[in-house]
């Protein structure tokens, strides 16, 4: 689980997870979440569920601070791969390494989700 905070629009580009399905729970703020063909509007207290094998992306997509709750069942190797995150310097939204992302069960399928 991680709660990640934003402050500007924008999010990771659209990627799948092989071995894992993902919650997004907006804690605060307005999100857009692409799940395959679909595309959610979440606002505080709304989730919605990413079923692992589907490609799928999301974007802070609000006027003020937003906190989006993330949560990977079963957690698979998402721990390891955002310690590396971190070890490496590199920002969750713009984590682009497709050999990185492949070695930690995910792979990058799409752009990230545009934010007018």
């Amino acid at each position: 689980m991680l709660e990640q905070s934003n402050h500007k629009k924008g999010g990771p580009r659209q990627h799948v997870h092989h071995g894992e399905d993902e919650l997004f729970y907006s804690l605060e703020g307005d999100y857009i979440v692409e799940i395959g063909s679909e595309r959610f509007r979440l606002q505080t207290g709304d989730c919605v569920l990413g079923p692992r094998g589907v490609p799928h992306a999301w974007a802070f997509a609000g006027e003020s601070a937003g906190r989006l709750l993330l949560s990977w069942a079963p957690a698979g190797k998402m721990e390891a791969y955002f310690n590396e995150l971190e070890r490496t310097g590199t920002k969750f939204s713009s984590a682009s390494d497709t050999a990185l992302m492949r070695s930690y069960g995910m792979e990058l399928t799409g752009p990230a989700i545009v934010v007018d």
